[in-house]
């Protein structure tokens, strides 16, 4: 029997994000009492919460939100659990070694920290563990198809250049940052469900995240 568990942060208003001026807002538009319906605008980054960083994020070549291949956003994915604390950083062997038994060519990775624990507190926008380079030139190397990290930022918070960005996005490897639950997932290997709206040209969208494990 299949097992389903969430990978999503609910969007709400007082979530964390990094854009202070754009707080995730639903905005009252019809009513029931008055139009016969309920509807509601919604104002926020298109990279806030559970959310994909397409290419064109970090490169004008790249690939907008609505060009992934969906089999980018269903995929085989392996979990690896790398227990980082604040600002540190995970490299190259700590993946290697966590990965080793594991084939990765065309395969999402998901890294596990432990940072979900910090969500709604102070440092977890600015204090997250983050890739270093090496660790992002290893995935490229494996193959990898998709990054997704349980911190707000898969780049460490003191590096303004964005390095793993920037490494991962224009080789077409797609990230997902905000991801949580992951300790319910309960085994190294599952399919991984990360399905963004398909908003023509947009660098980045929420996605509903989904583990099915057996």
């Amino acid at each position: 029997m299949v097992r389903l568990v969430d990978l999503t942060r609910a969007i709400e208003y007082e979530m964390p994000v990094f854009e202070k001026r754009i707080r995730p807002t639903l905005i009252p538009w019809a009513r029931l009492d008055l139009h016969g319906y309920e509807l509601e605008l919604i104002f926020m980054s298109t990279h806030t919460g559970t959310h994909m960083d397409a290419p064109s994020h970090f490169s004008r070549e790249g690939m907008s939100i609505d060009a992934i291949p969906l089999s980018v956003l269903v995929s085989n994915a392996v979990l690896a659990e790398v227990k980082k604390g604040e600002k540190e950083y995970i490299y190259r062997e700590d993946l290697a070694r966590e990965l080793r038994h594991y084939s990765l060519e065309g395969k999402s990775i998901i890294i596990s920290t432990g940072w979900e624990d910090k969500w709604g507190e102070q440092d977890y926008l600015n204090g997250n563990p983050g890739l270093s380079r090496d660790a992002a030139e290893y995935l490229v190397e494996k193959g990898v198809i998709l990054v997704g990290v349980d911190t707000a930022n898969v780049d460490h918070p003191d590096d303004k250049d964005f390095t793993v960005h920037r490494i991962l996005l224009p080789s077409n490897v797609s990230i997902v940052e905000n991801l949580c639950n992951l300790k319910a997932i309960g085994s190294r290997e599952f399919r991984l469900i990360a399905l963004p709206l398909k908003i023509k040209g947009s660098t980045g969208s929420p996605v509903r995240a989904l583990a099915l494990t057996d």
